[in-house]
């Protein structure tokens, strides 16, 4: 089974390099248009993705005919006090150089830690993964965030790579092939190609 990670299109936020985590923000005009620069595809049926708008936004009009399944676990990180800020402006914060120093793995103050976060973000993968391996699907696309992505590919990526190593732009991501043991379960992530131009089928077989 082919499995396709797609990033968010730009927000303002994004724009203006501020660390954009919960914070419900849509599209901007340009993440509008970069939607949908690289292709519309009318004939998917179905995609997962985070609730937040920016996702939800960008799946629908990539995918204009799909039915969208809303995941509340692949949200993007919270970022607690570094919400809305950008790297420059917290240059002298204690708090935000301590977080960086320690690789990002440690809590974000009145946020998330790496490490939980991206314990939700796997399981709620695997889950959805595992349904489509049941159900004989021949791809399996998420709509999401950096973080969604980078998180997914660390943890099941084939080779191991670090969490940043696989830092999709935005309405870029991955194209990855699925890996199952023989008894069916899913396995890992091999063939990881970024995705420069989306190609799907043109029916999305079985999916309804």
């Amino acid at each position: 089974m082919k499995l396709i990670l797609l990033r968010h299109a730009k927000t303002e936020s994004n724009l203006q390099k501020k660390y954009l985590g919960l914070t419900d923000e849509p599209l901007c005009a340009e993440g509008k248009a970069q939607a949908l620069f690289n292709g519309v595809f009318p004939d998917v049926e179905l995609v997962y993705s985070s609730p937040l708008v920016r996702c939800v936004q960008t799946a629908t009009l990539k995918f204009p005919n799909a039915r969208i399944i809303l995941v509340p676990e692949l949200r993007e990180m919270d970022f607690g006090i570094f919400e809305g800020r950008s790297a420059d402006e917290m240059e002298n914060d204690l708090r935000y150089r301590a977080w960086v120093d320690g690789n990002c793995y440690g809590q974000c103050p009145g946020g998330e830690g790496r490490i939980e976060f991206s314990s939700r973000i796997c399981s709620a993968f695997v889950q959805i993964i595992t349904e489509n391996i049941a159900r004989m699907k021949p791809y399996t696309i998420i709509v999401g965030h950096g973080g969604t992505i980078m998180s997914i590919l660390e943890r099941y990526g084939r080779p191991n790579l670090d969490y940043f190593a696989r830092n999709p732009s935005h309405n870029g991501g991955y194209q990855c092939e699925v890996n199952t043991y023989p008894t069916g379960n899913f396995k890992d992530l091999t063939d990881i190609a970024q995705i420069t131009s989306i190609k799907i089928p043109q029916k999305q077989d079985g999916v309804h």
